[in-house]
């Protein structure tokens, strides 16, 4: 049966939108850095080195005149820290001020370590115009499991996601999933008794027999 998603989306929207993004930063500085260190790891490990990282680096500045070297002591225990900091101070050089960082996909995008997914996040938390929506792993995972998307590629289903849901709302709907699937529907033993999409979910309906089957690694 053809689901009226943006309708049942609303109760979604309801229960997650508006939330800021679990990085916490006190400026696009901060938020630009910490979305490259946070690929691939957890926004709470992030987090717990955040503060040592900005005390040693308070600027686009200070960063730039650092080597990637340098930076392994505050990042030694990221995921692929060593192509982190390269990108990191490689982005520095080239923004070279705070003032300068992007605000728009083409920009962004064009930066070292950042992908559609990070500019879609550097942008909804700059209170800036969307031009895409969030697919990080938890609406990788979510989205085919509630039947909203289907297949594996996040620019696939974030295409999937635009085409449904209003362009006011493409701020908003891809971190709204993503809580969802942090607190609700897991990797493993999703909560489904307390998950607002239940009624129209494919996974807890029964409808597809791979939904929820994930090898992902648990980072949240």
């Amino acid at each position: 049966m053809k689901q009226n998603w943006q309708e049942h989306l609303e109760l979604l929207m309801q229960q997650y939108a508006n939330r800021k993004h679990p990085l916490d930063y006190k400026s696009r500085y901060q938020l630009l850095v910490l979305v490259i260190l946070s690929a691939q790891d957890s926004d709470k490990h992030i987090n717990e080195l955040a503060s040592a990282f900005f005390e040693a680096y308070p600027s686009i500045n200070s960063l730039a005149k650092a080597s990637a070297e340098e930076l392994h002591q505050h990042i030694s225990t990221v995921r692929n820290f060593g192509n982190k900091a390269g990108w990191l101070v490689k982005l520095a050089q080239q923004v070279g001020d705070d003032d300068n960082i992007p605000t728009t996909m083409s920009e962004l995008t064009k930066l070292p370590g950042i992908g559609r997914k990070s500019a879609n996040v550097i942008i909804r938390e700059s209170g800036n115009e969307a031009e895409g929506v969030i697919v990080d792993l938890h609406v990788v995972r979510v989205a085919p499991r509630i039947g909203i998307a289907t297949g594996t590629q996040p620019e696939k289903i974030e295409k999937q996601l635009m085409s449904i849901v209003p362009r006011e709302r493409w701020n908003d709907i891809g971190m709204a999933i993503s809580f969802m699937g942090r607190e609700v529907c897991r990797p493993s033993h999703p909560k489904c008794d307390s998950c607002v999409m239940s009624a129209v979910c494919n996974f807890h309906n029964g409808i597809t027999e791979e939904a929820g089957k994930t090898n992902e690694p648990s980072l949240f």
